[in-house]
C-alpha cells in the first residue's frame, strides 16, 4: 500500500507475540494448547508492590509526571545500581520508560544515523535487529554457536566491528538461550571494546536476578570501569518482580545520551504510568527475598525441562545459567517427516507441526537468528511443562 511508510518494509512483527497469539486462538477454538512461547513469569506481582500501587492511587498520584520518571524512582534506581552492581550514577544519569523495550528503542533512535552499524550477537532477542532498522541503522549479526554455549567470543566480536559500528547490544543472561557470561568471559569482550573507542555498549540486564547454581551476574561497566562513559546499562522490573504488564524499564548512562532519550520520549509517549512508577519504587526499595524463592522454582523447572528434552530423539538441550528459557538444537530432526505428514525442513516447520499436531507452542530458532533450534519458556507450572515435554518426546519419536 503506497500510503504506508517505506520503513515498515524493513521490519517484521514480533514472532514471540505471533506464537502467543496463535496459541490463544487455538485455545479459543477449544484445542488443548500448552503455550511455552511467552517471556513472562507466571508468578503474581508481590503483595507489597501491589499495595504500594493502591496507596499511590489513594494518594492521588495519578497525574502526569516528569517525562522520564519521578525523582523517587530515579533515586531508587541509583541505589539499586550501587547495591547490586557497584555502579555510581546520579539521578541526572537515569531515564525511565514504558518497559525496557522503549528504553532500548529511545536510545537507538536518539543515536543512530543512516549507515550506522549495531553489532548484535546471535542468538538474539527478536526485537533487537528490527529496532535498529526502525531507527535507521544496520544490524550486524555476530554468530555465537552451541560450541561456545551460545556466548559471543572475543574473536567474533572483533570481526564484527567496523569503522561504522556505533553500538554493541549485549544481553546476559540471554533471551533466548539463558546463557550467562562469567566475569572472565565478559572481561575478554570488554578488552576488545577498549581497542575500539568509537563503539558504545548497550547492556540489556533484564534477567540479572534470574540466575541459577553458583552463577554470579556481572555487567560491562562493572567489569571494565574504563567503559563507564560509553555504556548504557538497561534494566527493568518486569522479570525479577513479575511486573511485565506494569511496563517500567530504566537505564543509566552519560547525561548527554540520557537527555537525548528524554527528548525522544517527550515527543512520543511522555511519562511512564505514574502508578506503575510508584509500584517500581517499592519493588526496588522493598524486600528482595522472594526473588531467591522464585529462582528455586525456576531452577527446578529448568532442570525438569532440560532432562526431558534431552531424552527426546533428535534434540540436544544445553543447561542455561539464567533467565527462564532453554534453547535446544533439533539438528537431529531436520529432514524427517512427522506422524501427521509434515516435512521438517527447518525449525519453523518443526514448531508449526508441533503446535498443530500436539498443541505445544514454542518459538522457532530462526526468529532469534540461529537455527535449527527452538525456544521454550519454562515460566509456567511443573505440570504443564511435564505434559508439554512428554508431547514433544512423543512427537520426536514419531518422526521418520
Amino acid at each position: 500500500m503506497a500510503f504506508l511508510s517505506d520503513t515498515l518494509s524493513r521490519v517484521k512483527p514480533s514472532p514471540t507475540i505471533a506464537v502467543t497469539t496463535k496459541a490463544a486462538e487455538l485455545k479459543a477454538e477449544g484445542r488443548d494448547v500448552i503455550g511455552l512461547g511467552a517471556g513472562e513469569p507466571d508468578f503474581d506481582t508481590p503483595q507489597n508492590i501491589k499495595d504500594a500501587a493502591k496507596a499511590a492511587i489513594d494518594a492521588g498520584k495519578t497525574k502526569y509526571t516528569a517525562v522520564d520518571g519521578i525523582p523517587e524512582l530515579k533515586k531508587a534506581i541509583c541505589a539499586k545500581f550501587k547495591r547490586d552492581n557497584a555502579l555510581d550514577y546520579t539521578p541526572a544519569q537515569v531515564t525511565i520508560g514504558t518497559g525496557g523495550k522503549q528504553v532500548l528503542y529511545n536510545a537507538l533512535v536518539a543515536t543512530l544515523n543512516a549507515g550506522d552499524e549495531v553489532v548484535i550477537p546471535a542468538p538474539y532477542w527478536v526485537s533487537y535487529p528490527d529496532m535498529v532498522l526502525l531507527a535507521g541503522g544496520e544490524p550486524v549479526i555476530a554468530e555465537a554457536t552451541a560450541e561456545t554455549a551460545y556466548k559471543l567470543t572475543p574473536e567474533a566480536l572483533e570481526a564484527a566491528i567496523t569503522p561504522k559500528t556505533k553500538w554493541l547490544i549485549f544481553n546476559s543472561p540471554s533471551n533466548p538461550t539463558g546463557a550467562g557470561y562469567t566475569w572472565d568471559e565478559l572481561k575478554a569482550l570488554t578488552d576488545v571494546l577498549l581497542r575500539h573507542p568509537h563503539v558504545w555498549v548497550m547492556s540489556d540486564d533484564m534477567y540479572e536476578h534470574l540466575v541459577y547454581d553458583d552463577f554470579k551476574f556481572c555487567t560491562p561497566a562493572e567489569v571494565e570501569p574504563a567503559l563507564y562513559e560509553r555504556t548504557l546499562t538497561v534494566n527493568g522490573v518486569s522479570k525479577a518482580y513479575a511486573m511485565t504488564g506494569w511496563r517500567i524499564g530504566y537505564a543509566a548512562g552519560p547525561v548527554e545520551i540520557i537527555k537525548a532519550m528524554g527528548k525522544i520520549q517527550s515527543q512520543s509517549t511522555s511519562n511512564p504510568c505514574s502508578v506503575s512508577q510508584w509500584a517500581a519504587v517499592e519493588a526496588l526499595n522493598g524486600p528482595q527475598d522472594y526473588i531467591a524463592e522464585n529462582n528455586k522454582t525456576f531452577q527446578r523447572r529448568r532442570d525438569l525441562v532440560v532432562e526431558m528434552l534431552n531424552a527426546a530423539t533428535g534434540i540436544e538441550c544445553p543447561v542455561p545459567e539464567g533467565a527462564f528459557y532453554v534453547y535446544p538444537s533439533i539438528a537431529g530432526c531436520i529432514g524427517k517427516t512427522s506422524a501427521g505428514g509434515a516435512k521438517i525442513v527447518d525449525d519453523e516447520a518443526f514448531a508449526t507441526a508441533l503446535l498443530e499436531e500436539t498443541g505445544v507452542a514454542v518459538v522457532f530458532g530462526a526468529a532469534f537468528g540461529t537455527s535449527p533450534c527452538f525456544r521454550v519458556s519454562y515460566a509456567t507450572s511443573d505440570e504443564a511443562l511435564r505434559e508439554a515435554c512428554t508431547r514433544i518426546q512423543k512427537f520426536c519419536a514419531g518422526l521418520s
